[in-house]
């Protein structure tokens, strides 16, 4: 009891027992008759705020939609079809039936009915209590009443409008405050609010709705208002929920004058709004949850807010921008390729469409921040949404549709967020992405055990891909499989997480991730990370992992675990559910799966070839992958396993290509004996038809090494050899490199790295240090060799 309140501030402990104290009285209150909120309106009228839209401009967004968006605006109308019918799309669930009478309280996927009490005595964490609250949760957003408000106006069908007016009414009936699940979060409640508001914007025109909805609607925003100010998650969650909390103030205080309390509320949130942004994003832009959804969801709130703040007149500081379009460069870094390949939780939910919650989804902030900013580089990466259209009308065609070119994909790092992007564009589009950063913040409730994950995609496909959430809770123990180490693509020891989970939202033994390489050359990148997860052991293990493009070739990805005993080594490649996976010789193809793939993606194909090592056994499986949350897919993975004495090692090539499936080369380690004086770390040589690659590990300890021809303190150094000479060679971390007893380069300092290619008969150089490159000699590489 003591310790906990030993760690908190005077106003955390003032805040918490003001709340506690609130909560009973609000019951006490409702229960005397005098429910909160009851004079929340004023009684004279006050000019309300400006929306993204007056309801003179209502005729001309469905226009657009329909004209630029064709298929959406039927995708509502049909959505809109299933809910009069109480048959509804929430997260990654489809056509769940709610009945004749829906039941607010009750989670469909399960068949569990959350109790109808005072909504702090409710855990809603307890499965068995009351099944996902998510669900439950998700039908309560009121983002379904939107989307019947959308299909009204599509249609001038007035069941839809009535629709909603039986919907809303049923949900104050079954929700007396503050009774029930559907109270017990304050994000909820501000979604909740922001729905409302669409609806109030959205039906200001139908006949069919009667000016005592308005005035019901209003009472009910401002009860909702009270509550979010309350109950802020300033101590409780104080991230996304703070966030989305605020947002939900600032719209209500803007927008709704006719209450009373609107004015503070406005301040307050556009208040905490300001802070948070700076608070919550790491100086990169990248989120600090260390979940891509996450990212993206906070983005959301931080554009709605900065639109909403510019259309009413309210100063912006710079600062918001600033972080605002970071967090865009951050999404437009990681779809290069197509959709970004997700990291982290997967919440599940929108701000404005929640039925946009796939891969696919992530890049629509940028439609948005291209419109808001009218930014020229993100109107290259971003296409048109319904979101656009609502929030901008003709300026988002104006903007976005214009005949744009992607840039070419290169490697970037975000590197307070441990974000690393390995990529190149030729003969193809490809990227690597490698998490490196923080597992989260706080106790990492977001985060996932996946230090030094990578995900691969390539010409519009994820190919490697991160396993995704499936749940919060559940009956069984989904939500540590999907968030566990060997659910992502990176080393496990002994079977175990790289931290221990404590519950669904927390962490114990959090790593500590570091990088100690990046280096983006011209033709090449390399990384080198290590993490301290399985240090707790109780002979400690450190996982290092090095990741080495060549750019338009191939990946190699080399695992080390350093330490001492016998322990159980695994690897994990999780493949696209959409991928079918083969053995071939030595390795393993994946291709697009039948019926999945169309034009020249058909040919498209990837080679993962583990080096050869018998100590090794290498195996095709089939795990789930979840696309979304509460949706889950059969996928192929290919597991590697050796129990062995460390210190040990492991490395595969992936092989992107298009064409036909050829036989892969060979791919092993240099079995010499390794730690010898003057004998590299490890040596690992790839054959490929006429070509041979090299690449030579020094290790951490600076020293003079030598291999066949080769003589250098580099830490790394690759080769690439064709008819006996080599042609291509990338030197990295030392001072000097010999060929054949003959200086390649030699300087009196470390260099970060040299480079040179032979193009066209000709050697193209490049290094870190011009002064440096004077001394290198090309002419040495002429020479025929023999590995």
């Amino acid at each position: 009891m003591w310790s906990p309140l030993s760690k908190m501030e005077f106003d955390e402990i003032s805040t918490r027992v003001r709340q506690e104290v609130s909560k009973r009285l609000d019951v006490a209150l409702c229960r005397i008759g005098l429910p909160p909120g009851r004079n929340g309106l004023r009684r004279t009228f006050v000019l309300p705020g400006r929306f993204f839209f007056s309801a003179n401009e209502l005729s001309q967004r469905i226009r657009l939609l329909r004209e630029y968006l064709p298929n959406e605006a039927k995708d509502i109308v049909a959505e809109a079809n299933e809910i009069c019918g109480h048959r509804f799309r929430l997260l990654g669930y489809r056509d769940l039936d709610y009945g004749a009478e829906i039941d607010w309280h009750l989670d469909a996927v399960h068949g569990l009915r959350s109790p109808l009490i005072p909504w702090f005595r409710i855990n809603f964490l307890d499965f068995a209590e009351m099944g996902d609250h998510k669900i439950t949760w998700e039908l309560s957003r009121h983002q379904h009443l939107v989307t019947l408000a959308k299909a009204w106006l599509l249609t001038n069908d007035e069941a839809y409008a009535q629709e909603i007016l039986s919907q809303w009414y049923s949900w104050q009936r079954a929700n007396p405050y503050p009774l029930g699940v559907n109270w017990a979060s304050s994000l909820e409640v501000a979604f909740r609010s922001l729905s409302w508001i669409w609806l109030l914007h959205l039906l200001a025109e139908c006949p069919v709705v009667p000016s005592s909805f308005q005035n019901d609607l209003l009472r009910a925003l401002a009860l909702n208002g009270r509550h979010i100010e309350r109950y802020l998650s300033t101590y409780f969650s104080p991230n996304t929920h703070l966030l989305g909390e605020a947002v939900a103030l600032f719209h209500i205080g803007t927008l709704c004058p006719q209450i009373s309390s609107a004015e503070d509320w406005k301040k307050i949130g556009w208040d905490i709004a300001q802070e948070e942004i700076l608070r919550q994003v790491r100086p990169d832009g990248v989120y600090f949850e260390q979940s891509l959804y996450y990212h993206v969801y906070a983005l959301d709130f931080f554009l709605h807010a900065r639109l909403l703040a510019s259309r009413n007149g309210l100063e912006v500081p710079p600062g918001f921008d600033l972080v605002t379009r970071k967090m865009l460069a951050v999404i437009q870094s990681l779809s290069q390729t197509g959709p970004p390949d997700s990291f982290g939780d997967d919440d599940g939910g929108r701000v404005f469409n929640p039925r946009r919650n796939r891969a696919e989804h992530l890049t629509d902030p940028l439609a948005i921040g291209a419109a808001l900013f009218h930014d020229e580089s993100l109107r290259a990466s971003a296409t048109l949404t319904e979101e656009a259209i609502w929030l901008f009308g003709e300026s988002a065609l104006n903007i976005i549709q214009q005949p744009n070119s992607r840039s070419k994909t290169k490697s970037q790092s975000f590197q307070d967020g441990g974000v690393y992007i390995a990529g190149s564009f030729e003969p193809f589009p490809q990227q690597m992405v490698i998490d490196a950063g923080p597992q989260g913040t706080g106790r990492s409730g977001h985060g996932h055990a996946d230090a030094l994950s990578i995900t691969l995609s390539f010409c519009g496909r994820s190919w490697l891909v991160d396993r995704g959430t499936f749940c919060y809770i559940g009956p069984g123990g989904e939500r540590n499989a999907f968030r566990g180490t060997r659910a992502h693509n990176t080393l496990a020891v002994d079977g175990l997480d790289q931290a221990k989970p404590e519950g669904p939202f927390a962490w114990s033994s959090i790593p500590d991730t570091q990088t100690d390489l990046w280096i983006p050359g011209t033709t090449f990148t390399l990384f080198a990370g290590s993490h301290s997860g399985y240090e707790r052991l109780p002979e400690p293990v450190r996982h290092r992992r090095f990741a080495f493009q060549v750019n338009g070739s191939f990946w190699l990805v080399r695992d080390v675990a350093e330490g001492k005993s016998l322990h159980l080594l695994e690897t994990s490649w999780h493949f696209a559910p959409d991928l079918e996976v083969f053995n071939r010789g030595n390795g393993f193809v994946a291709t697009p799966a039948p019926g999945r793939s169309d034009g020249p993606q058909a040919s498209n194909h990837l080679t993962l070839l583990p080096a050869g090592d018998p100590r090794w056994k290498s195996e095709l499986l089939s795990e789930p992958v979840s696309p979304a949350y509460g949706a889950k897919l059969s996928a192929p993975v290919v597991r590697s396993s050796a129990r062995v004495e460390l210190p040990a090692e492991h490395a595969v090539l992936l092989i992107p290509a298009v064409g036909d499936v050829e036989k892969a080369g060979e791919f092993s380690r240099d079995e010499r004996q390794q730690g010898d004086v003057g004998e590299p770390e490890a040596i690992y040589r790839y054959q490929d038809r006429h070509t041979t690659h090299g690449m030579i590990f020094r290790g951490a300890q600076k020293a003079v090494w030598s291999f066949g021809p080769w003589t250098s303190d580099a830490r790394f150094l690759y080769f690439c050899v064709e008819d006996q000479r080599v042609d291509h060679v990338v030197f990295c971390e030392g001072s000097f490199a010999q060929l054949q007893g003959e200086s390649l380069i030699s300087h009196d300092a470390t260099l970060q790295y040299l480079e040179c290619v032979k193009r066209e008969g000709q050697y193209q150089l490049a290094c870190s240090d011009e002064v440096a490159a004077r001394s290198f000699s090309g002419s040495v590489l002429g020479s025929e060799i023999v590995i």
